[in-house]
Order: C-alpha cells, then sequence, then structure tokens
C-alpha cells in the first residue's frame, strides 16, 4: 500500500479523535491531539506492514511569496484583494500573528529560512548580485541546508521559483540539497515569455541545471511545476518536502489581463497591476492545494506560508506607495515591523489544531520544526537560531519559543532591532535607540526610550551580545545603475 491510500485513513482517525474532544479540558486537549493521533497513525502503519519511519513523517511545503504586502491578503482583514486559496490555508491554519523572516529584504531572509540560522552569523546579509563568475556572493558551502537535513531525514526534496542565493554553479539548488529544481535563479525575472529587461531578469528558466523556455505568466507555470511535484510523488513511500519560492508580487508590475480587468475598479495603475498580481498568486497556491487534496495528501502535509519581507514602499520610484502593510511602521528595507513582521500561517491538520497563535515566531523555525514533525528530531544541528514549534504550538511546552529576536541590515554600525516579550528596541545606525511596546503599540508610534532607560540598556547590551556571534557581510548589494536621463 502506498502513503497516498495510508492518507486515506489517517484523516479517518483524525475524525474519530475528533468525536471526542469535547470531553478534553482545553488544556489537555492539544497535548491528548497530538500524542493519540501519533499512536493512531503508528498503528495504522504497523497494521499496514509498512516500515514505521513513515508512519508520522509528513510531507513539507514551504511557500514564500515576494515583496507581499503585510495587509493585502484577506484572512489579514484585507478587503481589497481577495485571496480565497489563502484564506482557506489560514482556516486550517495556525495563523502566527506574531510571525517574522529573520531579514527585511530578500536574499538573507531565504538565507535564514534554509539553514534555520541568523544568516548574519555566516555573512549573507545583503542580496547577491548577477554575478556567475562569483564564488563568494551566495549562501556559503560551509552552511547545512535545510533540503540536505531533509533528505537525510529519507525525503524526496525539491524546489519550485526564485532562487536568489548564488549565480555561481556551485550554489545552484540542485548542489545544495534539491533532488528537483525548477524556476529562475536570479533575484527576480520578466512575467511574460519574451519580455524584455535587465539581464538577471531575462535569463532562461532552469530546470536542474539545463535552460528551459519560459512558456507563459510566470506565476501559472510556478503554480503548474508544484501541482506537478506534488502529484508526481503523491503515493511514493517516501515524503517529500517542495521549497515554492514565488518571485510574486515583485516587481516588475506586469499581471494577465483576466486579473486586471477584475481589478478595474482600482483607480491606482500600479496598485491595480499589484492587486492582479497578487490574485494570480493566491491562485497559483489554490492550484497546489487543490492537488494536495485530489491526491489525498492534504491530512498529513505540514505548510508554512511567508512573505520574504514587508511590502515595499515605492513611493519615490512609482508616485504611489501600491502595498499595504496597515497596521504596522515601515516597509520592506526597514527594521521597524513593516519591514520583517509577515503573513504567517502553520497548518498541519493532522497534528495541529487550526487558530491564533500569538506568542512572536520566527521562519528560522521552520527547519527544526520540519525535522521534528518527520521524528528526525537527532538530525538537527546544534547550531541553529530556530527551535521546534511543534511543543509550543500543540500544548507540550507552555511559555513562549523565543526570548528574544534580532534583526539587523547594513553589518556592524547598521541599523538593528530587537524584540523580547512585548519590548521592542530600534536603534539606527548611530541614532538614538528608540523603544517601543508592541502589545498596546503595533504601529511604533511612541518612543518610550526616555521613560524607560533600563529596558533600553537592557536590550542594547542583547544586541552587542549578540552581535559577538556575527560577522561582517562577505559580499555586499549590487549598486543600482545610473539613472536613464531623456534627450
Amino acid at each position: 500500500m502506498h502513503r497516498s491510500e495510508v492518507h486515506i485513513l489517517v484523516p479517518q482517525a483524525s475524525r474519530l479523535l475528533n468525536r471526542r474532544k469535547a470531553t478534553w479540558s482545553h488544556r489537555s486537549k492539544p497535548i491528548v491531539h497530538l500524542l493519540t493521533m501519533r499512536l493512531i497513525v503508528s498503528l495504522v502503519f504497523a497494521l499496514l506492514g509498512l516500515a514505521p519511519a513513515f508512519a508520522a513523517k509528513p510531507n513539507v511545503l514551504l511557500i514564500v511569496a515576494d515583496d507581499l504586502g503585510y495587509n493585502d491578503v484577506g484572512f489579514q482583514g484585507g478587503k481589497e484583494i481577495p485571496t480565497p486559496n489563502l484564506d482557506e490555508l489560514a482556516a486550517q491554519s495556525l495563523r502566527c500573528t506574531n510571525g517574522y523572516v529573520s531579514h527585511p529584504f530578500c536574499s538573507p531572509t531565504r538565507a535564514g529560512i534554509l539553514t534555520g540560522r541568523y544568516q548574519h552569523r555566516f555573512g549573507h546579509e545583503n542580496n547577491p548580485a548577477w554575478l556567475p563568475e562569483d564564488t563568494i556572493a551566495g549562501l556559503p558551502l560551509t552552511e547545512t541546508t535545510f533540503p540536505q537535513l531533509m533528505k537525510q531525514a529519507g525525503y524526496t526534496t525539491g524546489a519550485v521559483g526564485k532562487w536568489h542565493l548564488g549565480a555561481h554553479p556551485q550554489f545552484h539548488p540542485n548542489r545544495r540539497g534539491f533532488d528537483e529544481y525548477f524556476g529562475a535563479l536570479g533575484g527576480g525575472h520578466q512575467y511574460f515569455p519574451g519580455d524584455k529587461g535587465g539581464v538577471e531578469y531575462t535569463i532562461p528558466l532552469n530546470r536542474n541545471g539545463q535552460d528551459e523556455a519560459q512558456t507563459k505568466y510566470l506565476t501559472e507555470q510556478f503554480g503548474d511545476e508544484a501541482a506537478a511535484f506534488v502529484g508526481r510523488h503523491a503515493g511514493e513511500e517516501k515524503p517529500w518536502m517542495l521549497y515554492l519560492a514565488f518571485n510574486a508580487p515583485h516587481t516588475p508590475l506586469q499581471a494577465p489581463p483576466k486579473w486586471l480587468d477584475q481589478f478595474a475598479h482600482i483607480a491606482d495603475k500600479n496598485r491595480q497591476i499589484y492587486a492582479a498580481m497578487v490574485a494570480a498568486l493566491d491562485e497559483a497556491v489554490g492550484q497546489v492545494l487543490k492537488k494536495l487534496e485530489e491526491t489525498k495528501q492534504s491530512e498529513n502535509t505540514l505548510i508554512f506560508f511567508v512573505s520574504d519581507n514587508g511590502g515595499p514602499n515605492l513611493a519615490a520610484k512609482s508616485g504611489s506607495n501600491f502595498t499595504d502593510n496597515t497596521p504596522l511602521r515601515g516597509a520592506k528595507g526597514a527594521v521597524y515591523e513593516g519591514g520583517m513582521r509577515v503573513p504567517f500561517l502553520v497548518s498541519w491538520p493532522a497534528m495541529i489544531q487550526p487558530g491564533v497563535y500569538e506568542p512572536p515566531v520566527i521562519a528560522l523555525d521552520f527547519l527544526p520544526t520540519s525535522l521534528a514533525a518527520a521524528n528526525e528530531a537527532g538530525l538537527t544541528p546544534k547550531n541553529l537560531d530556530g527551535v521546534n514549534l511543534l511543543p509550543f504550538v500543540c500544548g507540550e511546552r507552555t511559555g513562549t519559543p523565543h526570548d528574544t529576536l534580532f534583526w539587523r541590515s547594513g553589518g556592524p554600525g547598521g541599523n538593528n532591532a530587537v524584540r523580547r516579550g512585548h519590548w521592542k528596541l530600534v536603534r539606527l545606525g548611530q541614532a538614538e535607540p528608540e523603544l517601543y511596546e508592541l502589545g498596546t503599540d503595533i504601529g511604533e508610534t511612541k518612543n518610550l526610550a526616555a521613560d524607560r532607560p533600563e529596558i533600553v540598556q537592557d536590550l542594547v547590551s542583547a544586541i552587542a551580545e549578540w552581535e559577538k556571534g556575527t560577522i561582517a557581510p562577505i559580499f555586499q548589494s549590487p549598486k543600482p545603475g545610473p539613472k536613464k536621463t531623456k534627450n
């Protein structure tokens, strides 16, 4: 019997268990749910004569959006852009209302996700330039990656979409632990086949090291590829891990007519196109979720969804800021909340009860959580900054996963932020530190530094101690080219 057939039995066991939930106390319910489900699943596999190692191993699907505004999806409260598929995913997820990524812009966040470590520890604090000859600008080869560890745990690993972790062949996804890869290796790409643009945005797509032509609107093509991966590996004995990294809704602003027509009522042209891009992203995610459902893999698939950073403020370039980070302060690139507090979902229907989870969590947690879900916590490296979220979200442990979270942009002496409990300290270069109480001031509007100097000192000391374990950036972000002038 294949895993897809077993997944028919797992939800049946889950539904049987649900009938007993009303008799449990609120405190004990999550613990009993997790432990009993593990027992039932193990018994089902034992009765079928399958290896126990597969009994508790979920598939793992990691979905990363690019430059998505905090308030630009329905489950965050956004009203202007319908996102029915993401909202459906949120309804079966824990929605982490204090969910963060480890950097306020692109490539460093991805380096953190794929290592479970603050990327500052290995110098990946900037975006690598598109330089195929450069052996430095990329995710250092010294780092052990998420897919490498999942392969050790018995998983088939795949990646679809944007890479942006180094252009040299040594950084290629197939060399960093992914069995299968299809996508754009650079930091972005034109959305329509044949469109002109810079070199990085017009390179051929890549499948396992070979160039391949773009055939359709890129968000749709990535959705097709991800759904095909899910379907292709359904029924296999080995579980799978898929890293689905969209480049949407990152610029350039390009969208198909069917979505532009839906948002024709939006007067701001840039906002209209952006909304259409978010809708296309939602449809592509829905395609993957539908394939999970069709192949009876939904119950036992652990899904994470985040954006790589907050929505950018592009008003200076476009004349309008077409992303919405309400109610947060700041945007992509900033160490205020709008830079790295993002829509954040964790779903595993067979094990995790949906709802709202308020303690701060960070995308660095995806790696150790996935290994623990696979019953392979022993593979977790000792040097990680991420933690296994399962004991916290399933009620086995009280308290919060993280005592303190850190951010830095611009290397030592750049911009820092630290969060401990509800307190958030921001230090912009050599400026005086700012202090905010996020429990009552999510928008970081009232600087309390003068009122609470003892907390300021404590958090400044925490930054100094944390920075002892970091290094300066080993490469710099590409500088923008000269502005074009009109004759």
